[in-house]
């Protein structure tokens, strides 16, 4: 596959971000009662994004939402054979995490996959664990994956495959899950780990009251 091609799905993606961009800024009800506004740095909070999803855990093990997000929790949706943007942004993320625990919060880290045909949940387990052992990954069936990434307003697309090897466009956002409020914030490729650190502490702070 030519990096010219990747880059060519990079642009797909590129352009369905902005369009994503604009839904997850919509605002419902009063921001003036939501104690995370004065964290969101300009970004408008209130859209439905996530909720209830099954998956399994790398030995195969059926999991929940709620047995995943115990914690304050950053969800990402990629696939292991993502040649640049996904290593990229788990890195980043990664790299978030763990400014995050030495400001004194613990914050997990969850990959999902939206590439099932070839991310069995033991290949998912081992790209997690080699980004980082506090990383937890997802994977599923066709139905599963797609109920998850519907719950996230995820947007993915596998390519034609040639020789066997495909590129999946997908929405490359991070979402900072809240648990008892859900959906708190969104972190898009531009932000870099103190970002994202430094909104998500405010975040987790404001939501201590």
């Amino acid at each position: 596959m030519s990096r010219f091609l990747a880059f060519g799905a990079a642009a797909v993606v590129a352009a369905f971000l902005g369009g994503t961009a604009g839904y997850l800024y919509w605002k419902q009800g009063d921001q003036a009662a939501d104690p995370l506004a004065k964290c969101r740095e300009g970004q408008v909070g209130g859209a439905t994004i996530g909720g209830p999803f099954t998956l399994l855990d790398k030995a195969g093990q059926a999991i929940t939402d709620k047995e995943v997000i115990t914690r304050p929790t950053l969800v990402y949706f990629g696939y292991t054979f993502c040649p640049d943007v996904c290593p990229f942004d788990m890195s980043r993320n990664v790299e978030a995490i763990s400014l995050l625990e030495e400001q004194g919060h613990d914050v997990g880290l969850v990959f999902v996959t939206i590439d099932p045909e070839r991310d069995t949940p033991e290949v998912v387990g081992d790209y997690a664990s080699n980004l980082d052992t506090r990383v937890i990954g997802l994977s599923g069936s066709k139905e599963q994956i797609k109920a998850a990434a519907d719950a996230y307003r995820v947007y993915y697309k596998a390519q034609a495959a040639e020789d066997g090897y495909y590129l999946v466009d997908h929405t490359a956002f991070t979402y900072l899950m809240l648990p008892g409020i859900g959906f708190a914030d969104f972190y898009k490729r531009e932000a870099s780990p103190e970002q994202i650190a430094n909104g998500a502490a405010c975040m987790i702070d404001a939501a201590a009251g």
